[in-house]
C-alpha cells in the first residue's frame, strides 16, 4: 500500500509492505508535477490512498500523473467514525482530512487519552480521550509561518535566524524564543484537558516536532509521520 499526504508545504509518501515502510521519502507540494518520477520507483499496481489540504488543482495534478500506474487513488475525507475514532466535530466532514487521519494514526499506537500534535505549516493540537472520541482541537500558525509573518508585516523585524533563550537580550534570539514559547504554550494548554488521565502524553509529528520538542514540559513522544500511519490503517481496514 502507498500512502501520500500533500501538505501545504511537502508531500510525503511511503511504501508499506504490510508490516513496516519499506521506503519513504518526500517533495515541495510547489513540485508536485514531479510525483510522476517519485512514483517511478514504486510498485506499480500497488493500493494508493492519500489525502490532502492543499487544494484541488494539486489533487489533480496527483491523479493525472499517477494513473499511468495506478488504477486509482482512494482520497480519505473526514467522517463521522473510522478505525475506532469518533469525530465530535460541529460538521465532521469540515475537519482536515490530515487531522483525521492523524487522530487515526494515533489510535493505532494508543487506547490512551493523548493529545495528537501536527507541527507543520500550520500546528493542530487535538484533544483524543481513552475511548476514541476525538473532542476538539486548535489550529495555530507554524513555527515557520510566525517566523515568516513576523518578518512580512513588520517594518524592522528581520526573518529571524537566532536561538531560544529564557531571557533573549537580541532581536533574533526575542523573535525565535517568542515563536517557540507561543507554540509550546498552546501545546500544554491543550494538554491540561487529559493530563489527569493514565498514561496520557502527547503524540507528536510534523517538521517543526523535533524543535518543539526539547522545549516541553510534558510528557511526549516523537512520531515519524502519523499522518502516513492514519492513512495505512485506514486503508487496511476497508
Amino acid at each position: 500500500m502507498i500512502a501520500i499526504d500533500v501538505g501545504n508545504t511537502r508531500i510525503k509518501w511511503g511504501v508499506y509492505d504490510g508490516s513496516s515502510w519499506s521506503q519513504r521519502g518526500n517533495l515541495l507540494t510547489a513540485e508536485v508535477t514531479r510525483i510522476g518520477e517519485v512514483a517511478a520507483a514504486w510498485p506499480e499496481g500497488d493500493r494508493v490512498i492519500a489525502c490532502n489540504v492543499a487544494g484541488e488543482p494539486v489533487r489533480d495534478q496527483i491523479d493525472r500523473r499517477l494513473s499511468a500506474r495506478f488504477s486509482a487513488i482512494s482520497w480519505l475525507r473526514s467522517d463521522v467514525e473510522s478505525c475506532g475514532v469518533r469525530n465530535g466535530y460541529d460538521l465532521p466532514e469540515r475537519l482536515g482530512a490530515d487531522r483525521w487521519a492523524a487522530l487515526i494514526g494515533a489510535r493505532g499506537h494508543t487506547d490512551r487519552a493523548c493529545l495528537v500534535v501536527c507541527a507543520g505549516t500550520a500546528t493542530t493540537a487535538d484533544w483524543l480521550d481513552a475511548d476514541g472520541n476525538f473532542r476538539g482541537g486548535v489550529i495555530l500558525p507554524g513555527m515557520d509561518l510566525m517566523l515568516a509573518s513576523l518578518a512580512r508585516d513588520t517594518a524592522q523585524l528581520p526573518l529571524a535566524e537566532g536561538e531560544f533563550r529564557l531571557a533573549p537580550r537580541n532581536t533574533g534570539d526575542a523573535i525565535v524564543s517568542g515563536c517557540l514559547h507561543a507554540q509550546v504554550g498552546a501545546i500544554e494548554r491543550m494538554f491540561a484537558a487529559v493530563a489527569s488521565e493514565p498514561s496520557a502524553k502527547c503524540l507528536l509529528t510534523g517538521g517543526a516536532s523535533p524543535r518543539i520538542a526539547r522545549h516541553l514540559s510534558i510528557p511526549f513522544q516523537l512520531m515519524e509521520n502519523l499522518i502516513l500511519d492514519g492513512l495505512v490503517r485506514f486503508g487496511m481496514s476497508r
